[in-house]
C-alpha cells in the first residue's frame, strides 16, 4: 500500500473511531463498550473488504499499532465524552462519519482496483468499506443501520465518491489529486444531504 492509501486509512480508522466513541457515549457505555462499539466501526468495513479480496493478514492484524490507538483512545475519550451536550454529539458524529465513509470508500476502491477487479466491483468494494462499519456500530447499540433507513443519501455519497476517484485515475489524474477528489465528492455530498434534506425517492 501506497504511504498516501496508509495515511487515508488511518485518518479513516480515526474517523470512524470516532463517531463509534460518540454513539457509545449516547448509549451510556463503560470504557469496555466504548472500546468495542469504536473497534467495530473502524475496522468492520475494512475487515470486510480484506475477506473478499482474500488479503491476508486483515489490514488491522498486519498493522497492529491501529488496535492500539482506538485502544488508548478509548480510555483518554471516557471524560472528555462524559461533557459533551447531546446536540454537539449529534453534529459531533455526522460529521466524523461523513469523513469516515469517504476515507474508507476511496481507499476500498483503490485496493479493489489494485487487485485487478472490474470498475464496477471496485465501486461497489469501496461502498461496502465506507459502510459496514457504521452498520455493525448501529447494530451493538441497537438501531436500524443508517444506510437501511429512508434517511438523507448515505451509501449515494460513497458511490459517487468512488467514481470519481476511478474516472480521475482512468484519465491518468495524479493519485494524490484522484483520492482527494473520491473523498471530497462523498465528503461534501453527505454534508449537503444533512444539511438540505437530500433523500432517495420511495
Amino acid at each position: 500500500m501506497s504511504s498516501m492509501l496508509h495515511t487515508i486509512e488511518v485518518a479513516g480508522i480515526l474517523a470512524f473511531a470516532s463517531s463509534g466513541f460518540i454513539e457509545a457515549r449516547r448509549k451510556r457505555m463503560d470504557v469496555v463498550g466504548v472500546f468495542t462499539v469504536a473497534f467495530i466501526t473502524a475496522f468492520g468495513g475494512g475487515t470486510l473488504r480484506d475477506l473478499l479480496l482474500d488479503r491476508r493478514p486483515l489490514f488491522w492484524v498486519e498493522n497492529q499499532e491501529y488496535p492500539i490507538i482506538i485502544f488508548v483512545m478509548s480510555v483518554v475519550a471516557i471524560p472528555f465524552l462524559r461533557h459533551l451536550r447531546n446536540a454537539v454529539t449529534e453534529n459531533a458524529i455526522v460529521l466524523a462519519d461523513a469523513l469516515g465513509l469517504g476515507l474508507f470508500s476511496v481507499t476500498g476502491a483503490s485496493l479493489a482496483q489494485e487487485a485487478q477487479m472490474p470498475m464496477f466491483v471496485c465501486v461497489m468494494m469501496g461502498v461496502i468499506t465506507g459502510i459496514f462499519g457504521g452498520v455493525l456500530r448501529d447494530i451493538i447499540c441497537n438501531e436500524i443501520p443508517l444506510v437501511f433507513r429512508r434517511s438523507h443519501l448515505y451509501a449515494t455519497c460513497a458511490f459517487a465518491g468512488c467514481w470519481t476517484y476511478l474516472i480521475l485515475n482512468r484519465l491518468e489524474v495524479n493519485e494524490g489529486v484522484a483520492l482527494a477528489f473520491g473523498v471530497g465528492i462523498c465528503f461534501v455530498l453527505r454534508m449537503m444531504a444533512v444539511r438540505f434534506d437530500w433523500k432517495l425517492p420511495v
